[in-house]
């Protein structure tokens, strides 16, 4: 699943959702996380109620599954929520980054709540029967 974090410096979960200039994507599964990407916004992203900067990230969230952030607004963590990706926010801006994918690898290999594996879960490929049943479901007259 993808996972990504606000940050100022791709080593902590310091940015607040709404005026982060930097969100680092990584995947992570039970064996483990790797970097992918660092998505950078320049526009004015000043934390004045100014929903209008919340949609580019929105947009480039699309596919994530769990955004760490500093801080997040009430709106933006809803629409977040409603595009099925869960913000969660750090007990610090002192949390490293890598340090908290480590922590989630560990919660998916030993006993995820029921929120991550309803995250897990939606992340699944389906399996080679559940598409041949659905095309065949679509199919009979």
């Amino acid at each position: 699943m993808k996972v990504a974090f606000t940050t100022n410096d791709s080593i902590h979960v310091n940015a607040h959702f709404g005026s982060a200039r930097q969100i680092d994507i990584y995947e992570a599964s039970g064996n483990g996380f790797t970097f992918l990407e660092s998505l950078e916004f320049q526009k004015n992203l000043k934390q004045d109620g100014n929903e209008d900067k919340l949609g580019p990230k929105l947009a480039a969230l699309s596919g994530c599954s769990i955004v760490y952030v500093g801080a997040i607004g009430g709106s933006a963590a809803s629409r977040l929520i409603r595009q099925k990706v869960t913000p969660i926010k750090a007990e610090s801006s002192a949390e490293i980054i890598p340090l908290k994918l480590a922590e989630l690898v560990e919660t998916i290999n030993n006993s995820p709540p029921p929120w991550l594996r309803k995250v897990l879960n939606q992340s699944q490929p389906q399996s080679y029967e559940d598409t041949f049943e659905t095309i065949e479901e679509e199919v009979v007259v």
